[in-house]
C-alpha cells in the first residue's frame, strides 16, 4: 500500500506541475482546431477520430474551453500514465523501488510535452499503457476474460487516435512469438469484435463521406516521418537520454528467465520499433510504447542492485535532475526571450523528434502557441476598415485550420464575418453562407487568387515575434470581382495534409 501512495504523489506532482504552467503562452494550433471541431460534433473528422472533439464540446459547456481548463485533460492523462506505469511494474513483479523508478522514468520523458497539449497524443499513450497493464494481469493470473477489457480500451483508443492499431498488431505479434495460447480463445475474438464495434461509427462516417480519412493519409505523405536514421536518432530526446540504460535493461528483462512470462512486451516493442522506423513513422509515435519497457527495466534494476542499494536512489536523482533540465524545452515554462537564449539551440532537435520542419526560435509544439491573438486583432482591424457595403458581403478564407480556428474561436464576439478554409475538415464543413462576393484571405498565394477574382489587393501583413515562421509576415488580400461562383471555386480549395 505504501508504494501506491508514492505513485500517487508522483502522479499528483506531475499534474500540479502541468497545471502550474497551463495558462502560459497561449492556445496551440491544434487545440484551436479541436475546440472548433467540438462545435461541429460528428462521428468522425478528416484527420482524427471524434473523442478529442467530444471532450472539447463537453469542456465548452463547463468552461467555454478556457486556456487553463482544456489543459486539465492532458495533465490528468499524463499523471494517470505515470501512475499506470508504476502499477504495470508491480504487476510484473516489481517492488517499491521498481515501481517508483518506472513511474518517475515515464514522468521524465516527452510525457512532459504531451501532457502540456490538449490533444489525443497523451490519451493515446495512456490507452497503450492500460492495455499493457491489463495484458500483464491476464498473463499473470491466466484470466482470459480480461480480453474484454482490452477490447474496450482498444476500441476507445481507436476512436481517439488510429495509431493504437500499430500497438494492437504488435501485441498480437508478440503473443504469436511467445504465448500463442492466450489468443486461442473465444475471449480474444470477442475483444476484436468489441474494438471493431466501437470503431464502426467512424468507419461508417468515412463511408458516407467518401472516405476522407483515407484521402487524408494519401495526401499526407504516409506516416510523414523523416526516415529510419532520423527516427532512431531522435528517440533519445523522446525517452530522455538518462533512460537509455533502463530501456536496454527492459528489453533484457523481457528476454531473461525471470521476465519470460511477459516476453510479449519485448517482442511487441521490437516489432513496433522496426515497423515505424521502416515505414517512415513519426519519431514521437514510439513514445507510447516506452512505459512498458521502462517498467521492465526498473524491475531488472531493482533486482540487480540488491547488493548495491545506492544505485536506485542515485538513478532517481539523475531522473529528477534530467527531468527538470528537459522541462523548459518541452513545456511552456520560460519567458519567451529566456527560452530563445537558453534553449533555442535545441529547437532543431526538438522539431525533428516532433516530425516538424517549421522554423522559428521555438520548437513547433511551443511556437505554435504564439501569434493567434495578434492575427485575430489584425484581421478585425482590417475588416472594420472596409466600406460598409463590402463588410456586409465579406467572408474570410484562410490557408490552414490553425488560422481559421483562431479566427472562429478567439474572434468570437468581435463581429467578424464567416470564416472558411479548404484545409482538412474545414473543407467538409463547406463555404456555408459565404457568397464569395468579397473575400479577405489569410496566407493564400495571390497567384491562386487571381484565377478566381478580378481584383486582388494586399491590404495588410500579419507579423508575430515568436510564432512559427510560416505564420510570420503573412499577407492579407482583399478579393473582389469574382470570376467564378463560390460553388465553382470550392472544389479547388481542398487540401488534406
Amino acid at each position: 500500500m505504501g508504494e501506491t501512495y508514492l505513485l500517487f504523489y508522483l502522479a499528483a506532482a506531475d499534474f500540479i506541475g502541468h497545471m502550474f504552467v497551463a495558462g502560459n503562452y497561449g492556445y496551440f494550433r491544434d487545440e484551436l482546431y479541436y475546440i472548433v471541431s467540438g462545435q461541429h460534433l460528428a462521428p468522425g473528422y478528416v484527420d482524427f477520430p471524434p473523442v478529442i472533439a467530444l471532450i472539447a464540446a463537453m469542456l465548452y459547456l463547463l468552461t467555454h474551453d478556457s486556456l487553463v481548463s482544456i489543459h486539465v485533460v492532458p495533465a490528468f492523462a499524463g499523471s494517470a500514465l505515470v501512475f499506470a506505469t508504476g502499477l504495470l511494474a508491480r504487476e510484473m513483479g516489481g517492488g517499491r523501488r521498481a515501481q517508483v523508478v518506472a513511474a518517475l522514468a515515464t514522468l521524465a520523458t516527452a510525457q512532459l510535452a504531451f501532457a502540456s497539449i490538449f490533444s489525443m497524443d497523451i490519451l493515446d499513450a495512456l490507452w497503450w499503457t492500460l492495455i499493457a497493464y491489463t495484458m500483464a494481469r491476464l498473463i499473470k493470473h491466466d484470466e482470459p476474460r480480461l480480453w474484454i477489457v482490452i477490447g474496450i480500451v482498444a476500441g476507445i483508443g481507436l476512436m481517439t487516435k488510429l495509431t493504437i492499431f500499430f500497438f494492437v498488431i504488435a501485441i498480437v505479434v508478440g503473443l504469436l512469438a511467445s504465448s500463442r495460447s492466450f489468443i486461442r480463445t473465444r475471449w480474444f475474438l470477442l475483444a476484436v469484435a468489441i474494438a471493431l464495434a466501437l470503431l464502426s461509427p467512424y468507419v461508417l462516417w468515412n463511408a458516407l463521406n467518401g472516405w476522407p480519412t483515407v484521402d487524408f493519409f494519401i495526401h499526407h505523405g504516409g506516416l510523414n516521418g523523416s526516415g529510419p536514421l532520423d527516427f532512431i536518432a531522435t528517440q533519445l530526446l523522446i525517452f530522455n537520454p538518462v533512460n537509455l540504460p533502463l530501456v536496454i535493461a527492459g528489453l533484457f528483462f523481457f528476454f531473461r528467465k525471470e521476465g519470460r512470462s511477459f516476453r510479449v512486451f519485448g517482442w511487441a516493442f521490437i516489432f513496433l520499433f522496426a515497423l515505424l522506423a521502416l515505414t517512415n513513422g513519426k519519431p514521437y509515435f514510439m513514445f507510447a510504447a516506452y512505459p512498458m519497457v521502462l517498467a521492465g527495466g526498473a524491475i531488472l534494476l531493482e533486482r540487480t542492485s540488491r547488493s548495491r542499494r545506492w544505485i536506485p536512489p542515485a538513478y532517481l536523482t539523475a531522473l529528477i535532475v534530467s527531468g527538470l533540465a528537459l522541462a523548459p524545452l518541452l513545456m511552456p515554462i520560460l519567458p519567451p526571450p529566456v527560452f530563445a537564449t537558453s534553449y533555442g539551440g535545441l529547437t532543431g532537435a526538438a522539431n525533428s523528434a516532433a516530425a516538424q520542419t517549421n522554423g522559428g526560435p521555438f520548437p513547433q509544439y511551443l511556437g505554435d502557441r504564439f501569434g493567434w491573438d495578434t492575427m485575430v486583432s489584425k484581421i478585425s482591424q482590417i475588416y472594420d476598415g472596409l466600406p460598409v457595403q463590402q463588410r456586409s458581403q465579406a467572408c474570410i478564407f484562410t490557408s490552414n485550420y490553425g488560422e481559421a480556428s483562431a479566427l472562429v474561436f478567439l474572434g468570437a464576439g468581435q463581429g467578424l464575418p464567416p470564416v472558411i478554409s479548404g484545409h482538412n475538415n474545414y473543407y467538409l464543413w463547406g463555404p456555408g453562407s459565404c457568397s464569395g462576393a468579397v473575400l479577405l484571405t489569410v496566407g493564400v498565394n495571390s497567384t491562386q487568387l487571381s484565377h478566381a477574382y478580378g481584383s486582388v489587393t494586399q491590404i495588410g501583413t500579419i507579423t508575430c515575434k515568436y510564432c512559427m515562421s510560416s505564420e510570420d509576415d503573412t499577407p492579407v488580400y482583399l478579393c473582389t470581382g469574382p470570376l467564378l461562383t463560390m460553388q465553382q471555386i470550392w472544389p479547388f480549395t481542398k487540401h488534406f495534409n
